[in-house]
């Protein structure tokens, strides 16, 4: 049986471009354009634009909106001014995570929603089964472009595009505006890079003319357009979990490094479990480590200690472009946690030794 792959509205532009097209999340996605390395160092360098378009976008409205909002979410939404933007996460009933989020506070009782593409069902259902006080729910995923520029050179691309002082929204705040002659766009200060930039949420109708815009007026600082690939060479050298990979639905926010967004001066799903787990202590958690010498690991390689004793198993690991090593994500017991303890990943059956490292594993942009 065939599975038909939704494609994002720029799907056109992505062939043309000669984009080596991939199933991913139920998408056709354009995984790279020209090669993962070049367009990884582009990003870091300079400047990129990836079509993130497969992401979901929830609006949530009404009195109750925020009340739901801290229900099923684990940061605490009420600090949330408008224009701003807050990282976060859906815990599930059995200590795991549903999906992670980004939460936009549009404005008093209205809210977007960012959840990722394979999860935008699953999602939808969750929050609507918490839905119990009449909050207006619309699934506008459909109709909405994401456009991820990213870069140091970034801001000074886009700059000429709007009206909008791009130098004063700071870090995970947004303004919603005209950009590129496109109205109604939300101009956010997010990625998934670490190198800086902007996340533009544009209504499918004008995305071809702001994507066309964006790389004209990107021409002399390099831009290029930029696939998955890289994508996720550049969010691995940060640390930034990928969920299926680094969290799922058997993962607890404890073990993955995610405290700093669960937040227990409110009531959310799962959160007495949560709290007893965080006063108990986790018995492992994600760490990111670097190879010592050659080897490139990859999801599901088994980590194990200096007798060849399983510890855990890697969950996202690449070739490092910044770094000209393999890196790598995985869960490892918690007495082996510490930044500099060394481990061993089974490549190929052999133990090659690494360094558990602190995370990002590299900085965000190149010099």
């Amino acid at each position: 049986m065939t599975v038909s792959l939704k494609t994002v509205t720029l799907d056109s532009k992505h062939r043309e471009l000669g984009a080596k097209m991939v199933p991913f999340a139920g998408y056709d996605m354009p995984v790279r354009y020209s090669s993962d390395l070049d367009e990884h160092h582009t990003v870091r360098r300079a400047v990129g634009m990836f079509d993130v378009s497969h992401m979901g976008e929830f609006r949530l409205r009404g009195p109750q909106a925020l009340d739901l909002i801290q229900r099923v979410t684990s940061n605490d939404a009420s600090k949330l001014a408008d224009g701003k933007a807050q990282y976060s996460c859906l815990p599930n009933r059995d200590g795991g995570i549903v999906d992670d989020l980004l939460v936009y506070k549009l404005a008093d009782e209205d809210y977007l929603l960012v959840v990722n593409a394979s999860n935008i069902e699953k999602d939808w259902n969750w929050i609507k089964e918490h839905n119990t006080q009449g909050v207006e729910m619309e699934d506008i995923s459909d109709r909405t472009s994401l456009l991820a520029v990213q870069g140091p050179k970034a801001q000074a691309a886009l700059q000429g595009l709007t009206d909008v002082d791009l130098s004063s929204i700071p870090y995970y705040s947004f303004v919603q505006g005209t950009f590129a002659g496109a109205p109604d766009v939300i101009i956010s200060a997010t990625g998934y890079t670490g190198a800086g930039g902007f996340e533009l949420y544009i209504p499918n109708e004008s995305a071809a003319m702001v994507w066309d815009k964006i790389m004209l007026a990107g021409q002399p600082y390099g831009i290029k357009p930029i696939g998955l690939g890289a994508r996720d060479t550049l969010r691995l050298e940060m640390g930034y979990c990928l969920y299926g990979n680094d969290i799922d639905d058997t993962t607890s926010p404890l073990e993955a490094g995610l405290g700093w967004i669960t937040k227990f001066a409110k009531e959310f799903t799962n959160s007495d479990s949560l709290k007893k787990q965080k006063e108990a202590g986790v018995s492992k958690k994600l760490v990111g480590f670097v190879m010592d010498g050659a080897g490139i690991p990859r999801g599901h390689y088994e980590l194990v200690d200096a007798d060849g004793a399983k510890i855990g198993d890697v969950t996202s690991g690449t070739q490092s472009p910044s770094l000209s090593k393999g890196i790598g994500m995985g869960y490892v017991k918690s007495e082996l946690a510490a930044p500099g303890t060394p481990i061993f990943v089974q490549i190929r059956g052999k133990n090659l030794p690494a360094t558990v490292s602190k995370l990002p594993l590299t900085k965000g942009t190149e010099e």
